[in-house]
């Protein structure tokens, strides 16, 4: 995917929580076969949190790569629970090998190299999506400070069927 065609793709907001905060992202989303298989192919830069999303509808084991790929990515692996299994850390650009997930997982999240180690974000942070169904709401900081609060705290957010994640 060249780099003008990911900047043009709608993209749609995704939140980690993790123990440092919460990270928004901007995410473009790689939902059809053709689009998973392109995935950031070709893409020389890719900004600060911004991201691709590939969504998987169900968990699974799934294996990536970095073919044509030409900037080192970290890789988050999504559980249906909306809890990151796995973090490929800075993998190598334009490598065939491949990165597999480990264990089942529902989707996968790109960002850009050194993300996670930047931000302190960890395996077993939660990762919030809305779909396009859900209405988006906007959290003021006082409740941003009681979902952080209530997750150092180990409190689960249950989610709702069909309007993202996390799914019950």
């Amino acid at each position: 995917m060249a780099a003008a065609s990911l900047r043009a793709a709608p993209s749609k907001s995704l939140e980690i929580v993790s123990k440092t905060g919460v990270h928004v992202f901007s995410v473009t989303l790689a939902e059809t076969s053709a689009q998973r298989e392109k995935g950031l192919m070709f893409v020389k830069h890719l900004p600060d949190g911004q991201g691709m999303l590939f969504d998987f509808k169900g968990e699974q084991d799934i294996a990536m790569w970095m073919k044509n790929t030409y900037i080192p990515l970290d890789m988050l692996f999504i559980r249906g629970d909306g809890r990151i299994a796995r973090i490929a850390a800075n993998t190598t650009p334009m490598s065939t090998a491949i990165i597999p997930s480990v264990v089942p997982v529902r989707a996968v999240l790109e960002v850009a190299g050194g993300t996670c180690a930047r931000l302190g974000i960890r395996q077993g942070d939660r990762v919030f999506f809305r779909s396009s169904t859900a209405v988006e709401v906007r959290l003021p900081p006082q409740a941003r400070a009681c979902i952080e609060r209530a997750w150092a705290s180990s409190v689960t957010f249950p989610g709702e069927a069909g309007t993202g994640w996390p799914f019950p």
